[in-house]
């Protein structure tokens, strides 16, 4: 047998894959179809307009067939530079915006300039899974940090974690498992912290399009000084539906850039020209439509917390962006859970346990439901048969 990269071999398979073996032989009558609130991605493709305008740079912009920048298209890193340093109310420049593979590549390029095999890096609890699969397959040791009311890290907690050899604590915000939406002085405080202790403070704002607050979420970039201490992780997929052309940003300083360079040209030379085509032309052209989408988004939201105060038992943890953190009320471990709740009740949901440390009794107690990809009408058929539900 040829030899497998231990690491490698040792980290576990992609859950949301795992999930959708568990469909395998389930059939679903027409009249009670699947209600898949796994993956957090959206299930439309673009608008029509945007489309059109990645259709005609197929036909008409040569370039887009061809390699480009290994950081990016000018124009998407000069429009990224100028919408976030009017979003947060700082001054970040072109030179300090790469453009990525998506969001995951963000954080690995990222990871891969922080940290190497036996440093560790904080991450808070519940995690996005992929996340820790790129620590696991690098030997990067994860240190867990467990959150407090509403799902919110505490910077005091993070730094009893810190040792010699912490090298990064990554925050996602609004939170994906948990949906949880991290105060603006949170943030400062994990800030400060870093900084304090000559660590990285990786910010991954995937889903700030859908943050239910107005105005920034925090004021990060407006210290003079941000680069020295923070990352900023950003995908294009959920705003503009763009998940299969696979276009993300990192922000950094230009010092780090010259590293992350090195890894993006090794691993993919460049993100695809199309999807940033039509990523810069979302930016450009879809403000009113991003806006209806997040009213729509946030419309769900509160269906599901809503609905999930209706069922006796069940507790929501968690409930921003695309996600709800719930705790389940069954003498059942989430695994078992979420298999039964395929064949019994028609719903594909993750269980706890593919967000937390193996054994993590927490996890056993919780599901992590993707309610952004059903509508009003399968929020409300999601709830009844949660409620019908008997184990």
């Amino acid at each position: 047998m040829l030899p497998l990269n231990p690491a490698l071999a040792a980290t576990f398979r992609p859950p949301v894959m795992e999930a959708r073996r568990w469909l395998e032989g389930v059939s679903f009558p027409p009249e009670r179809p699947l209600i898949n609130v796994s993956q957090a991605a959206p299930v439309d493709p673009p608008p029509e307009p945007l489309r059109r305008a990645m259709a005609e740079a197929a036909l008409n912009q040569p370039d887009a067939h061809l390699y480009g920048p290994v950081l990016g298209r000018p124009e998407l890193r000069e429009a990224v530079a100028r919408a976030w340093s009017a979003a947060y109310g700082g001054s970040i420049r072109p030179e300090e915006v790469a453009i990525t593979q998506g969001c995951n590549q963000a954080f690995c390029a990222a990871i891969q300039t922080l940290a190497a095999a036996g440093d560790e890096v904080i991450l808070p609890m519940p995690w996005y899974f992929n996340h820790k699969m790129w620590l696991d397959m690098q030997g990067i040791a994860t240190v867990g940090l467990r959150c407090g009311p509403g799902m919110v890290p505490d910077p005091a907690e993070a730094e009893r974690l810190v040792t010699a050899r912490t090298r990064a604590i990554v925050l996602v915000s609004p939170n994906n498992p948990s949906g949880a939406e991290y105060p603006a002085e949170v943030l400062r405080g994990f800030m400060e912290l870093a900084r304090a202790r000559g660590l990285a403070l990786v910010v991954d704002e995937t889903y700030r399009d859908f943050d239910s607050r107005t105005g920034a979420p925090h004021d990060l970039f407006a210290d003079p000084d941000w680069g020295d201490t923070l990352i900023h992780l950003y995908s294009f997929s959920k705003a503009y539906r763009l998940t299969g052309h696979r276009v993300g940003a990192v922000i950094a300083s230009p010092a780090r850039m010259v590293e992350i360079e090195k890894f993006l040209d090794t691993v993919a030379i460049c993100a695809s020209q199309i999807g940033q085509i039509g990523a810069a032309w979302g930016m450009a052209n879809l403000g009113p439509w991003l806006a209806a989408e997040r009213a729509e988004i946030l419309r769900r939201r509160a269906a599901t917390a809503s609905g999930m105060a209706g069922l006796a038992g069940w507790r929501v943890k968690g409930c921003g962006a695309y996600f709800a953190w719930v705790e389940h009320p069954f003498d059942l471990a989430s695994p078992d859970l979420a298999r039964r709740l395929v064949a019994e009740a028609g719903v594909l949901a993750l269980p706890g346990t593919m967000f937390m440390p193996q054994g993590d009794a927490e996890g056993a107690r919780h599901l992590r439901i993707a309610f952004a990809n059903a509508d009003l009408d399968g929020i409300a058929a999601l709830m009844d048969r949660l409620a019908g539900f008997r184990p």
